[in-house]
Order: structure tokens, then sequence, then C-alpha cells
């Protein structure tokens, strides 16, 4: 008699983790860092919860806290934070910066009058038009310093993440350009308040060559409040104008992209408008409706806070000291000369206006 043999059974394979499970601990690491930020700001109201952010991630990524996960991994980042990192570091960023529309209302902008709406737009397009022709004779690529100029030109940190996404810069100039915009940006705070003192300007006029010149919105505020309450106000309002430009810029910046790309249906082109940016454009007419209650608004800001943090926190987990260190010392010059030529601009523009 012939003994049937059975099929043998399938061993069961492990489920794969899911996205969400994947990303879990890396976005638990950034909420931690952009809690300890927070936390800073409460005992150190200068210090920027982005700013605290990015050096813990940078931190975190350069000293071996613990043993790497493999050779060739530095510090904290092991394998299992990589996709919570990388999710930060794009979408809760986007996210982000869309909020930063429930901030800004138009009215206010229009308010500042047509003189002060001219300077804005001067200090963008003269920022970052300078900033890219010195980069071109200091022989940096033109990623790094396209990221650079608007970083300095626009929005600090924010910028630079929103022109990654239309460029497809690499890590390391993603990196070097966010530390650099909170080196100068910091070194700002301090200097604007105690030059408009020397310069003998009002505390008005201070306020505003602090929104026209400064790279953070939170590296505004701080000056803002160091200058006096007058001028926070309209350090604010003038630093948002900034950040409203952020939307032409880019698309420009992807129209120019396609271009490049040119018309081969295997080649992905970026849209010519980021999703994120009419996000931030819809929250800005949102808001100029005035049919957002205060609570919403304050609210809105705390949860753009936390996710700016958080993703700054990836960002510096991106910094590699050796690799930024290997660059050399002309992106550091291009951004000295970036922050000097936006604060030139901005200062003449409020002395014509004012």
């Amino acid at each position: 008699m012939t003994a049937q043999l059975s099929e043998p059974k399938p061993v069961a394979q492990p489920a794969a983790p899911s996205s969400v499970a994947s990303r879990l601990p890396g976005l638990v690491l950034c909420a931690i860092a952009a809690v300890v930020g927070l936390g800073v700001t409460k005992l150190v109201p200068a210090a920027s919860p982005l700013l605290v952010a990015i050096i813990l991630g940078v931190l975190a990524a350069n000293l071996h806290f613990l043993p790497p996960s493999r050779p060739g991994h530095l510090g904290l980042l092991r394998d299992h934070l990589r996709p919570g990192l990388a999710f930060a570091s794009r979408p809760l960023l986007r996210v982000g910066v869309a909020l930063l529309g429930l901030q800004l209302a138009l009215t206010d902008v229009a308010a500042l009058g047509p003189g002060m709406l001219v300077v804005i737009v001067a200090v963008v397009t003269i920022g970052t038009t300078a900033t890219m022709a010195l980069g071109k004779l200091l022989k940096i690529g033109r990623t790094q310093r396209l990221l650079i100029a608007c970083g300095f030109s626009i929005c600090g940190a924010a910028a630079v993440a929103a022109v990654e996404g239309v460029e497809d810069a690499d890590e390391t100039e993603v990196a070097t350009a966010v530390g650099l915009v909170v080196v100068f940006g910091t070194l700002m705070i301090p200097t604007i308040p105690l030059l408009g003192r020397v310069l003998g300007l009002t505390e008005l006029q201070t306020g505003l060559w602090a929104g026209a010149s400064i790279h953070e919105v939170a590296q505004v505020v701080a000056a803002g409040g160091v200058i006096g309450a007058t001028a926070l106000g309209a350090a604010v309002v003038v630093k948002l104008g900034r950040v409203l430009m952020l939307a032409p810029v880019l698309a420009v910046l992807s129209v120019r992209k396609r271009r490049m790309l040119g018309d081969s249906a295997d080649i992905k082109r970026p849209p010519l408008v980021p999703i994120f940016v009419l996000g931030f454009i819809a929250l800005v007419l949102v808001r100029t409706t005035g049919v957002v209650p205060a609570e919403v608004v304050g609210g809105a800001k705390v949860v753009q806070t936390v996710l700016l943090a958080m993703a700054m926190f990836a960002l510096g987990c991106g910094v590699r000291l050796a690799q930024v260190r290997s660059m050399g010392i002309r992106p550091m010059v291009l951004a000295a000369a970036s922050t000097v030529i936006v604060a030139t601009t901005g200062l003449t523009g409020v002395l014509l206006v004012s």
C-alpha cells in the first residue's frame, strides 16, 4: 500500500509592519524633541523651539549615545527610527508650513502700506538674486546656493525644506542650509535691536527692519520681544509678508524645473505649485475672511510649532558634521554675505518708506 505523502505546509511569514507602525518610533523621538524644545523656550523665551530641536537632532546624529545598529551608523539613528524621521522631515514639515497661513491675514499685510509691500518684494528678490550670483562666483553648486538664497531671503528652514521638495536636493545640502539659517538667524536676534539703537531708529522702524531681515519667524518674534511691544507686531506682520512670497517663488522654481526635465513621460515632474503651498494660500484666505476664532488660530499656532519642531529635529538628524566640514568655508561665506545683503536691503527700504 502506497503511503500518501501530504504536501508540506508553507511556513508562515511574519507580517510586514504597517507603515504607521514603522514610523512610530521615529515620530515619538521627534515629538519628545519638540516637547523639550517647547520646555526650553518656557525657561528661556529668547530660545526658539525649532532651534533647540535642530540642535538635539545634530547631537543625536553625531554623538555616540548608543552603539550603532551596524557599522557606519552614528549615534541614536538606528534603522527603526529612520521611517519616522523621514516622515517628519517631509509630510509633517509641509503641514506645518501650510498652517503658517492661519497666522497671516492679507488685511494685516495691506495695512503696512504700499511702501512696505515693495520693501518685502525687494528683500526677497534682491536677496535671492544677489545670493545666487555670489554663490556662483564662489563656485557653489546651484542647488546649495538656491537653498541658502531662499532660506535667508524668505522664511528660513521652512523655505529650505520647501525648495528641497521642488529641487530634490541631497541630505547634506539641506542640512547645511538649515544649519546656516539657525546660526546666522540666531546671531541676528541681538544684532538688529542693538544696531537699531546705534543708528537712532525708532522702535517701529527697528521692528520693521527685524521683520524684513531676520530669517526665521521664531527668531523675528524673539528679536521683536527684545525691541518692544510696538515693534513685535510690526516685525511679525512684515515677516509673514515675506513668508507669503514663498508661493510665487516656488511656482517659478517648479516651472523652471519642469522645463529642464522636458516632456519625457518617464520623468516625474514637480507640480506647478506644491500642494502644501496651495494649502498655505487657502489658509491665508480663510484667515483673511475673519471667520476663524482666535482660539482656533492660537491652537493652530501651537500645532504648527510642534510639527515644525519635529521636522527640524528630523532635519538635524540628517546633519553629518564631517560632511558639512567637507563642504568647506564657502557656504559659510555665502551665508554671511546673504545675511548682510538682506539686512541692508531691508534697512534701506524701511528708511525710505518711514
